[in-house]
């Protein structure tokens, strides 16, 4: 008898018990996608449409079983790395997936949330990019992350382009600069590859509240079309066009008083069955 298995992404991230981001998001996303969705918790940050009320840690050690228990038994296509905000955190996170067959990585360097609170220590930022940033496949920073980690005002989409040689810097192999935070009808995300070529993608900005969650959902879509075999390429114009379309979807609904989530499910796939070889 065949025997199959599915396409599989794990998630990396803190909680959202909203719903709209975080491992929750991830996991509608890769639902939504076809894949199957594992997940490991980083944080328990206390939020709603809101914003961020407080954070609880999650113990380093607890981490690094929950990765263990994943990695040991399941079989992954690709990781998605979200909120990290303690230098030990960062360091666990590493050195766990260090001990297993390298496996493509999206991190969403996570650090400010859709409401404008900071959700990273400062020390942490160097942690980031000495140890994540040169395992990591792709970042996908936005705006206000870009500005932290290019330590500059990050505000137009030429701005855009002169963080991303900054932050190039920093030893990433690929950047997609996330523009959603531009003042302008059409917003334009850059793609920076490994070898020094940028990509423009353009879309229309919608007049929504309705965008909470939409970074970890757009990292993990670029993971979930990784683990479905696309290039990087087309797994970041693929995630982008899913996430605008989930933004489209969502913009007329009202879940909560502050920013609403995407309607992540809009058109969804069932789980994608792979012959196994």
């Amino acid at each position: 008898m065949k025997k199959y298995r599915y396409p599989s992404v794990l998630t990396i991230a803190g909680f959202d018990g909203s719903g709209g981001a975080g491992i929750q998001a991830d996991i509608k996303t890769a639902s939504a996608l076809g894949c199957f969705s594992t997940s490991v918790l980083t944080a328990l940050p206390v939020q709603n449409t809101q914003g961020v009320r407080k954070i609880y840690p999650i113990p380093v050690e607890a981490v690094a079983d929950q990765i263990e228990a994943i990695l040991d038994d399941i079989f992954l296509d690709a990781i998605k790395i979200g909120m990290v905000h303690t230098p030990q955190l960062v360091e666990t996170i590493v050195s766990t997936l260090g001990k297993y067959k390298k496996i493509p990585i999206v991190f969403d360097p996570v650090m400010v949330a859709t409401s404008g609170h900071r959700l990273i220590e400062e020390d942490t930022i160097t942690a980031i990019t000495e140890k994540l940033f040169p395992v990591a496949d792709i970042i996908t920073p936005n705006m206000d992350e870009a500005a932290i980690l290019a330590k500059m005002k990050v505000e137009t989409l030429e701005d855009l382009y002169t963080a991303g040689k900054e932050i190039k810097k920093l030893g990433c192999k690929n950047i997609l600069l996330k523009g959603g935070h531009q003042e302008t009808s059409t917003i334009t995300s850059l793609f920076h590859d490994e070898h020094g070529n940028y990509h423009p993608f353009e879309t229309v900005k919608f007049n929504t509240n309705n965008t909470h969650g939409s970074g970890c959902t757009l990292s993990s879509a670029i993971a979930v079309y990784l683990a479905r075999g696309k290039t990087l390429f087309e797994s970041v114009a693929l995630g982008q066009d899913y996430v605008y379309h989930a933004i489209e979807n969502g913009k007329d609904v009202q879940t909560g008083l502050g920013n609403g989530p995407l309607n992540h499910f809009f058109n969804p796939q069932k789980l994608i069955k792979n012959e196994m070889v």
